[in-house]
């Protein structure tokens, strides 16, 4: 693919009234994220003009994407050399693109592993950078703290404790709350949820998410989809509900047919939020869908699985004993996780039916969950356009 030379992309820029931002974000995730961010640039510069990498959310905002996010979300050591040529040949025609058409602020919108040498590579040639999404140095790979001091100007955090941290390697940061945080809200309408899906009001709801990335779903769908036949077996009329990113949802729907259970859960094209707000209790991906199931203030088990020797560099790069974003922020095992090996079907199921047991039996630790995840609401609560968008100005400005 080649990428049309700035002058026939119809960009302007130099003129802070119509800044011209170039952006990556790396996933669904991502594309997410970066969609809200682009709301407060288009409220502050209504003729804003951006670029890059990107997904729905962000092209739904006039975002011109030359490359779809879901390029770039791929996980895990092995994986990623498997699509290295491709993902490194794009970064390569993009910052070649950049570096002619000058954009007056580059943001790298998580996927650190890709965004971070294109940020120091136009760093390095006077762009002005910002990563959103601190990598997470205090969870694992610290040595990546040094990479981020030569890569960005500013990094635009998403948890409180994150800029003083940054500060002491000689980060400049600005804590910006986490945008989904204002997106989801406090109480959600789990009864509206289940309508709008077609469910029942009388039975229990499950949510399965196996992943926003073809690896996990390789690795983690086969597992969700034979511990869901389990928990049926056990909690007949529990019902299942699959958010499927569009181009996952035939690799989702294959796995659940050799499952055998193709007919049991009702597989959506995306959706997760109105998924979340329905189910009980979610089996899900560890990663940014975790704090969203969190922020949704749902009991959820933590699941992960991927290529054996990823897994064994990966353990060692570890900082804490949590994986899921809920446990590190809470500091606790407030929900359980069920990592490699130990993620088998049986495990698996156990862990859900003892959260769908707890709605009945021992609804105080339902209740305790769920004000532990309406805290950490609160603390991540924050005009996070606007808050980004005044920092993202001081940067032009300066």
């Amino acid at each position: 693919m080649s990428i049309a030379p700035p002058s026939a992309a119809g960009l302007t820029h130099g003129e802070l009234p119509a800044p011209y931002i170039a952006m990556v974000a790396g996933e669904t995730s991502g594309d997410l994220l970066a969609g809200l961010l682009l709301d407060g640039f288009k409220a502050r510069w209504p003729k804003v003009q951006s670029e890059g990498i990107g997904g729905p959310h962000m092209q739904a905002r006039g975002f011109k994407a030359h490359w779809p996010s879901y390029k770039l979300a791929v996980r895990g050591y092995v994986e990623v050399l498997r699509h290295y040529r491709e993902i490194v040949g794009i970064r390569e025609q993009l910052k070649t693109h950049l570096l002619a058409s000058r954009p007056d602020l580059f943001i790298g919108v998580d996927a650190p592993d890709f965004n971070l040498d294109l940020e120091a590579s136009l760093r390095s040639a006077g762009i002005k950078t910002v990563h959103f999404v601190s990598p997470s140095v205090w969870a694992w790979r610290a040595e990546r703290v040094e990479k981020i001091r030569r890569s960005v100007d500013h990094v635009l955090c998403i948890f409180p404790f994150e800029p003083a941290l940054l500060a002491q390697h000689g980060i400049a940061a600005t804590y910006v709350g986490h945008p989904l945080a204002n997106v989801i809200p406090m109480r959600p309408n789990q009864g509206a949820a289940r309508a709008a899906l077609g469910l029942s009001a009388e039975h229990p709801v499950v949510a399965v998410l196996p992943g926003s990335r073809q690896s996990e779903v390789q690795y983690l769908a086969a597992r969700f989809f034979k511990a869901v036949s389990l928990i049926a077996k056990a909690q007949p009329g529990t019902q299942f509900v699959v958010p499927a990113i569009p181009t996952l949802k035939a690799d989702i729907e294959r796995a659940a047919t050799a499952a055998g259970v193709l007919g049991l859960v009702k597989i959506v094209e995306g959706q997760s939020h109105t998924v979340l707000a329905a189910c009980d209790v979610t089996l899900i991906a560890s990663g940014t869908a975790t704090l969203e199931a969190a922020l949704f203030k749902r009991p959820m088990v933590i699941a992960y699985n991927m290529n054996w020797i990823s897994w064994q560099i990966m353990r060692r790069k570890q900082l804490q004993p949590w994986v899921g974003l809920p446990n590190i922020l809470c500091g606790e095992f407030v929900v359980p996780e069920l990592l490699q090996d130990a993620a088998s079907p049986p495990a698996l199921a156990a862990a859900v039916i003892e959260w769908l047991e707890a709605a009945v039996s021992a609804p105080e630790k339902i209740r305790s969950v769920q004000d532990k995840f309406s805290a950490l609401h609160v603390q991540l609560q924050r005009d996070t356009a606007q808050l980004a968008t005044d920092a993202i100005q001081k940067i032009l400005e300066g």
